[in-house]
């Protein structure tokens, strides 16, 4: 039995933010202090690292598991299957749904059960349940959606991510400037043809590494401190990826059996331009080879880093010809790989 994915729908928040929008803001650092350095300054230095130029943000009226419903949809109508046959629908995220003009999460009911609420589905044996992996967790979504179907415990999944970060943001934190809004879905089913998952792999680093991405007060300590933000160790994250994400990607390519110089695409997830082309090129340099031009699409200029969002929306556009110069096409072989809070990572080796 193989398993593919059979629909890809995204959702892109219609709201742009360049980065000229955080010239008036007032950054502190970790300790409190002002940046002596002009925001002029600290945009260009931040574009330069993470090649982020503007991100997207959802209007104020849109919740996270309003646009994971809309990117369902999208994936359900590319696929061609009836909602009804589904037998899980998996939401990755991390915050769940957050008002705006509040930064309290709400997960009661889990984001999965209000997806399928919206789909309309009245099968009680679709079931729905969240999954809180950090950045990695649509992938995971994945891994997961294979093991039920190879189990015999499902025939069709529903695996979506979709986060609303611009909500969780401190405002004088200059990671903000990285964070934004989107989602991605797709159905996952069996098939008989020689494609699909070839090989997965999966770790949670969590001894020294658990607190790399955190919940932390404002860095402006004129506001409230139980007022709790997405807070993040770049330095320390930056370093752990590009050690650990490339022997995972490595690992999981040995086990699939696929030789390094088949693989035509690499969708990584959409953290920070310089990192990720880190990650690619430590990743070749395992096998002694030099980085094939166009292996890496990105859509990080753009759309900013959506977390769990990045990879899916990605390659719905990809797959849609919305991503100059890039495509994937019927027996590609491509790699999904992603890192994020926890510390978690994965990998999965997919035939087109």
């Amino acid at each position: 039995m193989n398993i593919k994915i059979t629909g890809t729908g995204c959702y892109i928040p219609s709201e742009k933010e360049s980065n000229s929008a955080f010239l008036q803001h007032e950054f502190f650092d970790s300790d409190g202090v002002p940046f002596d350095t002009p925001n002029e300054t600290i945009i260009e230095k931040f574009e330069a690292i993470t090649g982020i130029a503007e991100r997207r943000y959802a209007k104020t009226e849109l919740n996270t598991s309003d646009i994971a419903f809309v990117a369902a949809e999208n994936a359900i109508k590319d696929s061609g299957i009836d909602p009804e046959t589904l037998d899980y629908i998996i939401v990755a995220h991390n915050l769940g749904d957050v008002n705006h003009d509040s930064i309290q999460g709400d997960i009661i009911p889990c984001l999965a059960a209000r997806v399928k609420h919206k789909l309309n589905i009245s099968n009680p044996k679709c079931v729905a349940y969240d999954l809180i992996f950090g950045c990695p967790g649509w992938v995971e979504g994945l891994i997961q959606a294979q093991a039920f179907i190879r189990a015999g415990m499902a025939r069709k999944c529903l695996v979506i991510g979709a986060e609303i970060l611009s909500r969780v943001t401190d405002r004088h934190d200059r990671d903000s400037m990285i964070f934004s809004d989107g989602a991605g879905a797709t159905v996952v089913e069996s098939c008989e043809e020689d494609c699909g998952i070839l090989a997965f792999e999966s770790a949670s680093y969590t001894r020294d590494e658990v607190g790399y991405l955190f919940n932390g007060g404002s860095y402006n300590r004129a506001l409230p401190q139980n007022i709790r933000y997405i807070k993040m160790h770049g330095r320390k994250i930056y370093e752990f990826a590009c050690i650990h994400v490339p022997q995972a990607m490595k690992e999981c390519l040995d086990k699939s059996g696929i030789s390094i110089d088949n693989v035509r695409k690499i969708f990584i997830h959409q953290a920070n331009e310089k990192m990720d082309a880190a990650i690619i090129k430590r990743f070749y340099r395992l096998y002694n080879k030099p980085v094939p031009p166009g292996i890496m699409p990105m859509n990080i200029h753009k759309m900013g880093n959506s977390s769990v969002a990045t990879i899916p929306t990605l390659l719905d556009m990809v797959k849609k010809g919305e991503i100059e110069q890039q495509s994937v096409h019927k027996g590609d072989v491509i790699i999904f790989a992603s890192v994020g809070a926890g510390m978690n990572l994965n990998a999965v080796v997919y035939k087109c």
